[in-house]
């Protein structure tokens, strides 16, 4: 019976620190908020990812305490996110010649990553801020306080779909194929050695479901496109997988099982949403009754399957959710809650608010009280009830998007503030 790999990797990403370690004889792995990796060869070296721009020194102290960060021919990115570029230009000022590979929609990305950079950077704050903060401690600690600026680089080399090279004798294969996070990505194939260096092709953490729709905001990722780029890795009948987060995956059986489960349960999801779409279901009675069979149980420890199936309804619907008329247009349901509680009072829904979480009924006590702190957001009942409520849903969370945002809200119910990230 299959023992789904997920259970013993853990899921939340994190930003490098000191102290690499070595794949194999050739590949050194230095962790980060998306992993890097150096590859040796007689003529010189291969870097895959960078890293976020502040990361950037500590990857390459990582490399120079187990092999040789200068003497590197190419670096490649496995797709365009800024913590896979940004430390690019890092790594160029220490190699004379270097070659950035990408795969050709890069450029494209980078553009639309900047685009939205101020409003990615506060909405992704309540997730990141407070483990920023401690990384940014930590390396003041270890010496490290001239932190290193994030690089938006520009490819030397692309291509569309396959590009192919030599270095000292080692075959180095890229693979274009879009994946559960950008259009951009690629996979970096090691024919002779059977490793494949993937990414975060199938999302964040290895062996959970992808996430289809950040809650920070962002494009929606096509369901199928994501299952076609799991296909696209199992036909390679890899030996190692060198993932974008934590621990290489060892053995060509454990991950042909998991990554076909991955590709088997983004298919399911989908075809049960569009099946409930035709047959006429609504979207939240569909994200409530779709679940994974046993057969390809995947975690959802980054994305969720009842996020997954709204990302896929609305990618083929629209916003539009033929409920009522008022969605056409645009004026909130919240612009009417005044009259709401003046009509029913204060007390009243308060009451009725708390009756629905002692029964359990956590998300419809959370739409009571939202009408009642629109009108008065210092509400003493409304605010203690608040927090317990979402004190209840972390507690039964296990999402690393879902437990900080509940973790920020509690904070923010208690008087804490909000804030905003920047990496420029």
């Amino acid at each position: 019976m299959r023992t789904p790999l997920y259970q013993s990797r853990p899921y939340a990403p994190f930003s490098a620190r000191f102290g690499g370690e070595r794949v194999n004889d050739f590949i050194v792995m230095s962790e980060g908020c998306s992993n890097s990796y150096l590859i040796e060869t007689t003529e010189g070296n291969i870097l895959v990812n960078t890293g976020m721009g502040y990361e950037a020194p500590v990857h390459y102290k990582n490399y120079q305490d187990l092999s040789n960060a200068d003497n590197i021919q190419y670096v490649i990115s496995t797709q365009g996110h800024v913590d896979h570029v940004g430390g690019v230009q890092f790594f160029r000022d220490r190699n004379q010649g270097l070659q950035y590979i990408a795969q050709s929609g890069n450029h494209e990305h980078q553009e639309y990553d900047e685009r939205l950079r101020p409003f990615r950077s506060q909405r992704a704050a309540f997730r990141f801020l407070d483990s920023f903060q401690k990384d940014f401690a930590y390396y003041a600690e270890q010496g490290y306080t001239d932190i290193n600026g994030q690089d938006s680089p520009t490819p030397d080399i692309t291509f569309d779909d396959y590009y192919d090279f030599s270095l000292g004798g080692l075959e180095v294969v890229l693979v274009g194929v879009k994946g559960a996070e950008t259009n951009d990505s690629l996979v970096v194939w090691l024919p002779q050695h059977k490793i494949c260096l993937t990414g975060n092709i199938f999302g964040c953490p290895f062996g959970h479901f992808p996430n289809l729709v950040t809650i920070r905001g962002d494009r929606y990722r096509d369901a199928i496109t994501c299952a076609e780029a799991a296909q696209t890795v199992l036909d390679l009948n890899a030996e190692v997988i060198l993932y974008g987060h934590h621990a290489p995956v060892m053995g060509a059986d454990l991950i042909k099982t998991e990554v076909t489960a991955i590709r088997d349960a983004i298919l399911y999801v989908h075809d049960e949403t569009v099946k409930g779409m035709n047959e006429g279901k609504d979207l939240h009675t569909l994200m409530r009754e779709i679940t994974l069979p046993a057969e390809c149980e995947v975690g959802q420890g980054y994305g969720k399957v009842s996020w997954s199936v709204r990302a896929i309804w609305e990618g083929y619907a629209g916003w539009f959710h033929h409920q009522s008329t008022t969605e056409l247009y645009s004026v909130p349901a919240s612009d009417v809650y005044s009259d709401l509680v003046e009509l029913a009072g204060v007390d009243a829904l308060v009451e009725r608010a708390q009756g629905k979480a002692d029964a359990g009924e956590l998300e419809q006590c959370l739409h009571l009280v939202d009408i009642v702190m629109a009108v008065e957001p210092q509400h003493e009942s409304a605010v203690a009830l608040a927090i317990s409520v979402h004190q209840q849903l972390l507690a039964q969370a296990d999402n690393f998007w879902l437990n900080g945002w509940l973790e920020n809200q509690i904070k923010l119910l208690k008087g804490g503030k909000t804030a905003s990230l920047s990496f420029k």
